[in-house]
């Protein structure tokens, strides 16, 4: 019992740590609690899409009609715990998507959003060819005005305003060198 106190709470089927991003715990009808990506490839596989089996109990838990598995209630004693906020994971297809907001209002920045594939689509279980690579590579998003949104961040004007500082200082300390060299020794 005493290693159990030490541990963080993790998922009872891919043992990886709860979080608040992909491994957010939900919490079943039985009060079991699985990671959303745990319950995502349960959900997806399962035949019968409204109805989910505890891995543990096998207690079905009954979902809504065109109720994914992050709509089920996060266990917010676990993230308490974890000192963690909860986020929202939405299911796509067959992908996880978390959408990252910015702290800032200052920021102007774009939001990132985090996928997380679950597995091939059924097309392509269908005996179509699938692909073994990479199909996408993440590509920047080229924009007109990213030069003034630059400019525009706090961050880069501390650092301009830092780099001037520093620049003047430097420029003062070594004219002061050179006229009091020139002043008390009369080297010039």
């Amino acid at each position: 019992m005493a290693e159990q106190q030490g541990r963080e709470p993790e998922c009872p089927v891919c043992w990886n740590p709860f979080n608040n991003t992909f491994h957010t715990p939900k919490v079943l009808d039985c009060c079991h609690s699985f990671c959303v990506e745990c319950l995502a490839h349960i959900s997806l596989v399962t035949p019968t899409r409204r109805r989910l089996l505890c891995p543990l109990c096998r207690h079905p838990t009954v979902l809504a009609s065109g109720q994914p598995v992050t709509d089920l209630p996060t266990d917010t004693a676990v993230l308490t715990l974890l000192r963690l906020e909860p986020h929202h994971v939405i299911l796509e297809g067959h992908q996880l998507c978390l959408k990252d907001q910015p702290k800032s209002r200052y920021f102007l920045r774009q939001p990132r959003v985090y996928t997380l594939d679950l597995g091939p689509e059924p097309a392509s279980q269908a005996g179509q060819p699938q692909d073994v690579g990479p199909s996408t590579r993440p590509v920047p998003i080229r924009s007109r005005y990213s030069l003034r949104e630059c400019f525009r961040n706090p961050h880069f004007r501390i650092f301009a305003y830092m780099m001037a500082v520093i620049l003047c200082g430097t420029v003062l300390f070594i004219f002061s060198i050179f006229c009091t060299r020139r002043f008390f020794w009369g080297v010039g």
